[in-house]
């Protein structure tokens, strides 16, 4: 290396420092995809009153809808709500032009569930975390029903 630039581990990083990565790496990726930028989504479940108590958060990006959380609260999973999530943010994906969909998540979590929504397993990395697995999926998209 040359010059006299200094490379540190920021243990407390600043959001600013934070965002300029993230801006710089998007600028660098739009100009080999012609243009593109992700376009966030968040599906939401709220309780009567008004607070969340579901959702999920993604983005549509170069033709795919990469689903980069889903979280409900204990009181409401296995009722549903996960596959609604799921389908209401495939459906945005496929209005955007998205015929894709990635996500990942942990032996821990909800891999069955994905796998029951149609998702299927493109990689497993072992011991991650020790003594379980980080599991890579996808799915192709399938035209939104009529409502």
């Amino acid at each position: 290396m040359k010059g006299s630039h200094k490379i540190s581990v920021e243990s407390e990083p600043q959001p600013g420092d934070m965002h300029a990565v993230i801006k710089g790496l998007t600028e660098f990726n739009a100009q080999h995809t012609d243009g593109a930028v992700h376009q966030y989504l968040l599906v939401t479940v709220r309780d009567s009153e008004g607070a969340l108590v579901g959702g999920l958060l993604g983005a549509t990006y170069i033709g795919w809808l990469q689903v980069q959380a889903v979280w409900l609260s204990d009181s409401l999973r296995g009722q549903g709500y996960g596959r609604v999530l799921m389908k209401q943010a495939e459906d945005e994906a496929l209005r955007r032009g998205c015929d894709r969909a990635h996500l990942e998540t942990y032996s821990f979590q909800a891999l069955s569930f994905y796998e029951k929504c149609g998702y299927s397993v493109v990689s497993r990395i072992p011991d991650f975390p020790k003594g379980g697995a980080r599991y890579a999926l996808t799915k192709t998209l399938t035209e939104v029903l009529p409502a």
